[in-house]
């Protein structure tokens, strides 16, 4: 079982405890406010009322114990960047810190954050981009560009093969499986697609939008 420490107790830092308790994870959260450590007691292994930023209390926590910390604080940033800060100086394995904006994004990985989540950008990115097309059924974003893209096979693709598509040389994109029926499976390379298949496709979005014609 992965041990996690979270700091902040907000709405961010509550609904991850709630999602890491459903997966089996053994929870620490600290937060200094009393009311906050009661709402999120159900979803937790334990739970400590206290400033995230005072070094006795976070060498109590025993941060370098734990597989992961997170620092889901919000409200001031000033706490989030020293709260990062101290998790690496006394030993913490992985530091994940949230960010507001790409500003703080770049102070946080200066400061000792192994990894940065912006949830804001995240949502936006994912809207527009689910959104942009009833083609695109979802998405998983990957760095340096690339997504796989749960898509809606195109009408003029019914009856035609991959190999007869030739999607790769001439998009740059990988067909990387087919939902059919809804069951999903590898997609030989000389089967032939039917109305209502959904492809995974994997590629940068402006190559995507050109195979499935999205304007």
């Amino acid at each position: 079982m992965k041990s996690v420490l979270i700091l902040g107790a907000g709405n961010f830092g509550s609904m991850l405890a709630r999602q890491m308790n459903a997966m089996g994870y053994d929870i620490m959260i600290a937060d200094q406010r009393e009311d906050r450590i009661n709402a999120v007691m159900p979803y937790v292994t334990d739970a400590q009322i206290g400033e995230c930023t005072n070094p006795d209390f976070l060498r109590r926590l025993g941060v370098g114990n734990y597989d992961l910390c997170v620092v889901s604080i919000s409200e001031n940033f000033q706490t989030s960047l020293e709260a990062t800060s101290l998790l690496k100086e006394f030993g913490a394995k992985q530091v994940i810190s949230r960010a507001k904006n790409e500003i703080q994004e770049k102070f946080l990985l200066r400061n000792g954050a192994d990894e940065v989540v912006y949830p804001e950008k995240h949502v936006a990115l994912r809207l527009s981009t689910k959104y942009a097309s009833d083609k695109i059924l979802d998405f998983i974003q990957f760095d340096g560009g690339d997504a796989i893209y749960e898509m809606a096979v195109p009408a003029h693709w019914s009856g035609k093969s991959l190999r007869e598509l030739d999607v790769r040389r001439k998009y740059n994109i990988n067909i990387i499986s087919l939902r059919r029926g809804g069951q999903s499976s590898a997609l030989r390379p000389d089967e032939n697609f039917q109305d209502g298949d959904v492809v995974y496709a994997l590629g940068e979005m402006k190559n995507i939008q050109r195979c499935f014609h999205i304007r």
